[in-house]
């Protein structure tokens, strides 16, 4: 089984929040495709560091739990059409293999 964290930012890079409906469509895109979801709505802060610069950003965490073998490339392919949609230079996908009891 693999699990995937879906780090989606809250804003814009220019300050300004991303529309609820785009959060709506993201949920609707991955219960379609994996019949199941959980989501952590809390805001939560990132920091990182580039050239020397320090930004943040406040995100939310979408999570999936699935086998399926495609899911790696559905995630990526997707990860360009997020990139797109909230104007983002990187989406953060998380993968880890878990077990489930």
């Amino acid at each position: 089984m693999k699990e995937y964290d879906v780090f989606v930012p809250l804003f814009y890079n220019d300050g300004k929040p991303v529309e609820a409906e785009k959060f709506q469509e993201l949920q609707e895109v991955l219960l379609e495709r994996f019949e199941g979801l959980t989501f952590f709505p809390q805001p939560n802060k990132g920091f990182w560091k580039m050239a020397g610069v320090t930004y943040r950003d406040e995100i939310v965490v979408y999570r999936v739990i699935t086998s399926s073998e495609g899911a790696r490339h559905f995630l990526e392919e997707f990860k360009e059409e997020l990139k797109s949609a909230l104007d983002q230079e990187e989406i953060l996908i998380v993968e880890r293999d878990v077990d489930t009891l």
